[in-house]
């Protein structure tokens, strides 16, 4: 009896390929197999690590116990945290996200470094703030004789913050010549 048995079930044989679980246990793979929508022949590497990380009960335990709409993404992180685990067996997954957050603090800190330049080059002219290097003395020296009612002579400085010349050095032989290019 049991080999007409044997006989019938390979006559109703599922002819499709094994899935990479299957084809890594050397067994069948049946057509209810949980594993083959997830796991294709094609990728046996994955399977491997999933399998070597969690163990094939555990995952089939796992993709029964949730619902078949979010078994391809727990798959996808299942397969992405094996492939960690076997590229840093201590930190895994964290080395990943511990790296990315770091970098994502340098990069906000240089944004806000940015941000401050940037503001500081557009403020007003008459902020110390948007004069050249070493030439915040200028403002500064206005605004405390004004604010001290000083009399003395205040420097001028032009839109860029930058002092002009004094009375007595602007008379014409201070500019340049302008010659007329026509001549």
């Amino acid at each position: 009896m049991s080999s007409s048995s044997y006989s019938s079930s390979s006559s109703s044989s599922y002819s499709n390929p094994p899935c990479a679980a299957c084809k890594l246990l050397r067994r069948k793979c049946l057509p209810d197999c949980i594993f083959a929508p997830y796991f294709p022949a094609e990728e046996p590497q994955q399977f491997a690590n999933v399998h070597r990380i969690f163990g094939t009960s555990n995952v089939g335990k796992l993709l029964n116990a949730i619902p078949p709409h979010q078994r391809q993404d727990a798959v996808n992180s299942l397969a992405y945290e094996a492939e960690a685990r076997t590229k840093d067996p201590v930190h895994g997954c964290v080395a990943a996200i511990s790296v990315l957050q770091r970098q994502v603090i340098r990069l906000q800190k240089e944004l806000d470094d940015t941000n401050a330049d940037l503001m500081r080059f557009t403020a007003k002219p008459h902020s110390h703030q948007g004069y050249p290097p070493g030439m915040e003395f200028v403002s500064t020296m206005n605004q405390t004789a004004a604010a001290y009612g000083d009399n003395q002579q205040r420097v001028s400085v032009n839109e860029y913050g930058l002092p002009l010349p004094a009375a007595a050095d602007r008379s014409p032989s201070f500019y340049p010549e302008v010659v007329d290019a026509d001549c």
